[in-house]
Order: C-alpha cells, then sequence, then structure tokens
C-alpha cells in the first residue's frame, strides 16, 4: 500500500489529532445542514433538546442517542412515500429533483430501502474516495476489472463509480447471470482484477477446470479484492485465495457509501484501514450492539456497532444511523504498511449475534476457529437454527464439511478437537454434523452462515 493513505493531500501530512479536529469542523456544517433541510432529523434534535451547534466534537457526538436504525428507515421511506410521493424518507435533505443516482438494499431481511441516494455533488464525492481507496490496491488507468455482484438497482453499483474515476474500466456482470457466463467473460476480456464475494472465489477455483479447462491462477491476475462477506480476514480463506490466484487478495469495504476501508499488502490480515476519514465518523463511534450504550471506540481493541454520522453528504446524509456491523478497532500503526488511523476487523451483523446460555456469540467468530482445522475441514460450514434467533436452546448445532481426505472413522476424533477448541475459546460446546465436501453451496450473491430450518416447517 502506497503511502498516501488519504485522497485529499493535507490529510497525509496531518497527526491524527489534526485528522479529528478537521473531521469535527465538517461535523458542524454537516449537522446543521441536516437539521435546516429534514424535518425528520429536526425532529430527531429538538426531541432530545440538543441543536446542532451544541456538537462541536467526537465526544458531543458520541453522546446523542441513535436516531435511526434498518426499521427507522424503512418507516421513514413507508412515511415519505404516503407523504410526498416518493420512497427515499423523510430524511432526505436534498429536492427529489437533485437526485442523480439511486440504489437500493437487497431487501434480504426486509423491505429495501434506497439506502445509496445521491445528487451529482454526492457521487462524486463517494466516487473519487471509493476510487481512491481500490488504487491503494495498485489498481489505475487501464486496470480491466471483472466486477460481479447483484447490479441492477442495488447498491453495489455504486462501486463502479469509483472505478471509472480512476481510469479503469469496470467490466461489470450481474451475478445473477451464473459463474459459466462470468468464466467465459473473463476468458475473453483478460482483466488485471477480479471482485466477488470470497466464497464465490472460492468457488471458482474449483469451477474454473471445469468451464475453461484452466486454474484460476492461469487468469494472471495483479489482485483479487473481496467484500460482501467475512472472507479473507480469517487467515485459512486468505491463504487459500491467495495460494490459488497467485496474487494478492484485499478486503474493502463501504456499508452506503460510508464507513470506506480496505486492507493492506501484506501477507497477515491487519484489518480494513480507515482511508477515508473526511467521508463520515463510523470508525470513531460506536455502541454497544445490544443497550445501544457508547463504547470508547479510541481504546486499542474496542468491540462496537458502528454508528454512521456522514461529514459531507447532500441527498441522503446518515446522522447516528446504527447500520448494524459490529467491529473490533485497532488503533495502533499498521505493522506491515505504516498506516496511523484506525482499522477495524468485522466480526459479524449485530442482527447475526446469538445468545448461547448467556454467552453472546458471533457466527464469524466460530468460523474462524473452524477454519484453524483445515485442511480436515473445508472452511465451508451454516450454524443449524431450529427456532428465530437470538436465543438458541442448546447445543448450538453445526453443519461442517469435512475435508476430502478424512475418514469417517477420524470425524469423532476432529469433532472432538474443534469442539474443545471452541469451548476454549468462545465458551460454547456445539452439536456438530459433518457432511460431505461439496454439500453445503456457495451462493453467486452473499454465501449464508445460518441453515433456518424454522423457515422450512
Amino acid at each position: 500500500m502506497k503511502k498516501n493513505f488519504y485522497l485529499i493531500p493535507e490529510l497525509n501530512r496531518m497527526s491524527q489529532e489534526e485528522i479529528r479536529r478537521y473531521q469535527e469542523k465538517k461535523l458542524t456544517r454537516q449537522l446543521s445542514y441536516c437539521y435546516n433541510a429534514s424535518e425528520f432529523y429536526r425532529q430527531k434534535f429538538d426531541g432530545i433538546g440538543a441543536k446542532p451547534e451544541d456538537i462541536r466534537t467526537m465526544e458531543d457526538l458520541r453522546k446523542l442517542p441513535i436516531f435511526m436504525v434498518k426499521d427507522d428507515e424503512r418507516k421513514s421511506a413507508e412515511d415519505s412515500l404516503k407523504q410526498q410521493g416518493h420512497p427515499f424518507g423523510l430524511h432526505l435533505c436534498a429536492p427529489v429533483e437533485d437526485l442523480y443516482l439511486t440504489g437500493t438494499t437487497s431487501g434480504t431481511t426486509g423491505t429495501p430501502t434506497f439506502s445509496y441516494t445521491f445528487t451529482e455533488k454526492d457521487i462524486n464525492f463517494v466516487g473519487r474516495h471509493l476510487g481512491h481507496r481500490l488504487s491503494l490496491a495498485g489498481i489505475g488507468k487501464g486496470d480491466r476489472v471483472v466486477f460481479f455482484f447483484a447490479l441492477g438497482i442495488y447498491a453495489t453499483t455504486m462501486t463502479l463509480w469509483g472505478l471509472r474515476h480512476l481510469g479503469a474500466l469496470p467490466i461489470d456482470i450481474d451475478a445473477r447471470a451464473g459463474t459459466d457466463l462470468l468464466l467465459q467473460f473473463i476468458e475473453l476480456t483478460r482483466p488485471t482484477y477480479l471482485a466477488c464475494t470470497p466464497s464465490l472465489a472460492e468457488f471458482l477455483v474449483q469451477k474454473a477446470p471445469k468451464v475453461l479447462n484452466k486454474s484460476v491462477g492461469e487468469f494472471g491476475l495483479k489482485g483479487l479484492l473481496t467484500t460482501g462477506e467475512v472472507g479473507i480476514a480469517l487467515p485459512e480463506i486468505k491463504n487459500r485465495l491467495e495460494n490459488a490466484y497467485g496474487c494478492r487478495a484485499w478486503d474493502y469495504w463501504s456499508p452506503c457509501g460510508n464507513c470506506m476501508g480496505i486492507s493492506c499488502d501484506s501477507d497477515e490480515y491487519y484489518g480494513l484501514h480507515a482511508v477515508s476519514p473526511d467521508v463520515c465518523t463510523s470508525y470513531d463511534d460506536l455502541v454497544d450492539p445490544i443497550t445501544k450504550e457508547p463504547v470508547d471506540s479510541d481504546v486499542d481493541g474496542a468491540v462496537g456497532e458502528m454508528v454512521i454520522t456522514s461529514l459531507e453528504r447532500e441527498a441522503a446524509p446518515a446522522i447516528k444511523y446504527a447500520y448494524g456491523d459490529v467491529v473490533e478497532i485497532s488503533t495502533g500503526q499498521c505493522p506491515a504498511c505504516g498506516f496511523k488511523g484506525k482499522r477495524a476487523r468485522l466480526i459479524g451483523r449485530a442482527d447475526d449475534m446469538l445468545i448461547v446460555k448467556g454467552v453472546n456469540v458471533y457466527p464469524v467468530a466460530v468460523k474462524d476457529i473452524v477454519c484453524g482445522f483445515g485442511p480436515a475441514v473445508t472452511g465451508e460450514m451454516r450454524v443449524v437454527l431450529s427456532e428465530p434467533p437470538p436465543r438458541v436452546v442448546p447445543p448450538l448445532r453445526l453443519k461442517i464439511e469435512h475435508g476430502k481426505s478424512i475418514g469417517r472413522s477420524e470425524l469423532p476424533d476432529l469433532e472432538k478437537r474443534i469442539v474443545t477448541a471452541l469451548h476454549d475459546k468462545i465458551k460454547i460446546r456445539p452439536e456438530i454434523e459433518f457432511v460431505e465436501p461439496g454439500t453445503l453451496p456457495k451462493e453467486t450473491r452473499k454465501t449464508p452462515i445460518f441453515e433456518k430450518q424454522y423457515e422450512q416447517t
């Protein structure tokens, strides 16, 4: 990763404290804009007896209660449709006629929301930052990037603007077209980068020889860009992908055009580097995922749910939006690239958290431990739920694919070792069902971590 970590040149010359002051100046302007432009936000501030000018520091912002969660956004959209004839929510701050681009969430957990709604100024601002983040993975003018996600009206389309800002050529293929078509396009276009979910990247390792009669290592990629799932944060997955493709795998994300982060060029994974501090406050504002009480995000190792507050957005700024991503923050300098800002390791989604005998369990933590037993396991697993979460009547049930070289006589010992590791590290003793390699399907979108049997009855 190059040393100009930030898009704005002066930020690269600032200390972390100076960057904080820079953020706070932008924060004051953004909050005043939202208060004046949106009845929704005006009611939120008035309801707690505060004015935007009262919020001068990051500490002041952290003391504010949560203004919005996903259900609030859905309700805001329903109300705006009834009252104003548009689905963009009462928290919309710009006139509807000034909207330039919109995209929805996937709607996998409810009615889709138009969270990705931008004016022309917004998309140019966000697009430049999205592009800069990907430039830290080496992407530049002349690169061809096969981009394989659900497209159309969905949010992933937004990243294409960032690639175009770099002068790179996006070769965007809708994931719903299937992997055979994807592989044919890779063969035809000879891309330099591939962007997809980590589980899809793993699936292509098996699929490419069958469709193209060649390995993924023969694609000659300069890099693999993964997002949408916790993947290369797990050492087994990172090593497996980099060895198969013969290039570096980068982790990147930007939920709702915020929280922009990317991992660095390192054999080890050191988290998502917060390379756009002038976009939002997400890495600086955490809450407990259950109580929603503030968590001190300036402490190394702090764990909490990110709260998004935009710093420069016209159309649909997020103010104190608890979006559901639970992270662990690192505040020290990155050992690999020297980045001095905050880094985040995604632990899971707040709505994925399970409670087993009073213990909070994130499926990602379970998968991390299970993957450590490779190649005795493939790394594919599901948490089997017979009742709706979060509470689980013990034991927690897991389906785990065993490795190809493991015989049935070896499974009892493997189960004992996995159960012991899970108990030692996260205090659970699961019930394990081993299944044959390839039994648990990978999806072209996000591969699910849960098998919800209660929805099948």
